[in-house]
């Protein structure tokens, strides 16, 4: 998995991510993985997707075919706009949406959760394409419990947003065995 977190502070936005790639036991890192960075740009948005790293490449061929509409400036656009992704990942890319648990489950599940950054504000969307906006921060992956704590314990005393974003990946990166620095970060102004 991985840590990556998104913030919103002084009419800025920031996300971050660790580099580190894993296969099953072997580890992946930045050094070896020419393609390590988790942060991808759609339009005016900054997505760092964790789960399978096959996700990453996945959407990234998606969201580069021009006829491909998405929306990631609301709330309801992110959901609207992972609908339509879910029925693409399904139809061209195969996606197996079925789990060990899934009759525990409402509806199908895309294995994606998602943080995203844009001028808009900071957003998760998560496997079922439920999707949250947040007035602060949030984090997604196997260290998002270690983020969230380092970012909640600095967020009142620190003025921007990037300086508790990397503290949130650091703790990740620290505390869990998934995650590893160095990180790769993004900053974009938020429309008043």
């Amino acid at each position: 998995m991985s840590t990556i977190v998104v913030v919103q502070k002084n009419g800025q936005a920031c996300i971050a991510a660790d580099t580190l790639t894993s296969f099953g036991d072997t580890k992946l890192s930045q050094k070896y993985d020419k393609y390590h960075d988790k942060i991808q740009l759609c339009g005016d948005s900054y997505l760092g997707i964790v789960g399978s790293a096959a996700h990453s490449l996945v959407v990234e061929d998606i969201f580069e075919d021009t006829s491909t509409e998405y929306d990631f400036s609301s709330r309801q656009a992110i959901f609207r706009t992972f609908l339509k992704l879910h029925g693409l990942l399904k139809e061209k890319y195969f996606l197996n949406t079925g789990t060990k648990d899934n009759d525990d489950e409402p509806y199908e599940t895309s294995h994606i959760d998602a943080v995203i950054a844009n001028h808009h504000g900071i957003f998760a969307v998560y496997g079922l394409r439920d999707t949250n906006e947040f007035e602060r921060f949030w984090a997604v992956g196997s260290g998002a419990d270690f983020a969230l704590g380092a970012m909640h314990a600095v967020y009142d005393n620190l003025e921007s947003a990037e300086e508790i974003a990397k503290i949130g990946v650091g703790a990740g990166a620290e505390f869990n065995n998934s995650s590893a620095l160095p990180l790769t970060y993004k900053t974009i102004d938020l429309k008043s």
